[in-house]
């Protein structure tokens, strides 16, 4: 017979199984975003993940604090060293992505001579 306490027995078990699998969509839109923002700065994503690390008020982009989700990941730049970065996720919108400080190469620009007349002269 269903009593009303295993009704709402019930009701929690399937509203935590619902947050765990809308949790999971979540992190792949997570490691998705940490994937593009490692290869837009010429750094490597290590072990092809992120890792859910706390839930927790973050700072949004305007200032105000919301309900976020804070994933950690790996990346490196040179292969040798692991070093950390977190992605801050506000529902399935990105907040924030950021790297720990590391080194890098500057692409190099080819030099410009420029000529002390040509500089003088005004733009025509």
């Amino acid at each position: 017979m269903l009593t009303l306490g295993n009704f709402t027995l019930f009701l929690l078990f399937v509203a935590a199984v619902a947050w765990l699998w809308h949790s999971h969509g979540i992190r792949e839109r997570a490691l998705l975003a940490a994937q593009r923002h490692c290869k837009k700065l010429d750094v490597e994503l290590l072990d092809g993940n992120v890792a859910f690390r706390r839930i927790g008020l973050q700072r949004d982009n305007r200032g105000r604090r919301r309900i976020g989700r804070v994933y950690g990941f790996e990346f490196t730049v040179t292969g040798e060293r692991r070093q950390s970065g977190t992605i801050v996720m506000f529902g399935a919108h990105v907040g924030r992505i950021e790297l720990e400080a590391h080194a890098f190469e500057p692409e190099a620009e080819p030099a410009r001579v420029v000529q002390l007349d040509d500089w003088r002269r005004p733009p025509s």
